[in-house]
């Protein structure tokens, strides 16, 4: 069977200290999801997302409950299947579902993830930042998403450093091990090591 190339996914993603104040239009997507696979970068998810429901993201921000509360206010759901990411390119195959049979799933199992996404166009390219809650607050990430490779792209300011192939910050990775266990880790290697920003994708234009 031959793969269609919508079927992959090509982006770039960066870690945030925090989602700029004017990039808060006030009403994210609110988006839990539960992963069933996440081994080797390897994933199986069930998704659900609403818009109109605000929920703040803190480490006490637990994804079932909120799910449980306002079951009947996600009307979009999807089941998604992934392969690993290389060099800022993953097969992604995805399917609309019904909403109430993704929510019973996700409340039956799997290893569940909350988030508010914010969408923004910034220079030539449309972004989604993720303020994530529960066991993976406070973590911010920033994604470029493109129908073809990310390249010469033009990143933001508050792009701290450029995490694309690091599968622990992928939300697999975050379902296998949430960023509070190794969020201290990770800020003494950002420390120690500084900033990265890959160099493969053609030139980084940087300080938007």
């Amino acid at each position: 069977m031959d793969i269609a190339m919508n079927d992959f996914e090509y982006e770039r993603r960066f870690f945030c200290r925090a989602l700029p104040l004017e990039l808060d239009d006030g009403e994210p997507m609110l988006i839990v999801q539960s992963y069933y696979v996440h081994d080797g970068n390897y994933a199986l998810r069930v998704r659900l997302q609403t818009r109109g429901v605000r929920i703040d993201m803190n480490a006490d921000t637990d994804p079932i409950a909120v799910l449980r509360q306002y079951r009947e206010r996600f009307t979009e759901a999807f089941v998604t299947v992934k392969g690993p990411s290389v060099g800022g390119t993953r097969y992604e195959a995805e399917r609309e579902i019904d909403a109430r049979i993704a929510a019973e799933l996700v409340m039956r199992g799997g290893r569940p993830i909350i988030k508010n996404r914010f969408s923004a166009w910034i220079g030539e390219d449309g972004w989604s930042l993720d303020i994530f809650g529960g066991a993976n607050a406070p973590l911010v990430v920033a994604e470029a998403e493109r129908s073809g490779p990310v390249t010469n792209l033009q990143i933001p300011s508050f792009c701290v450093t450029e995490i694309t192939d690091q599968a622990r910050f992928s939300n697999d990775g975050l379902a296998s091990r949430p960023f509070s266990q190794w969020a201290a880790d990770f800020d003494a290697e950002l420390h120690r090591d500084g900033p990265r920003f890959q160099t493969q994708f053609g030139r980084n234009r940087m300080g938007l």
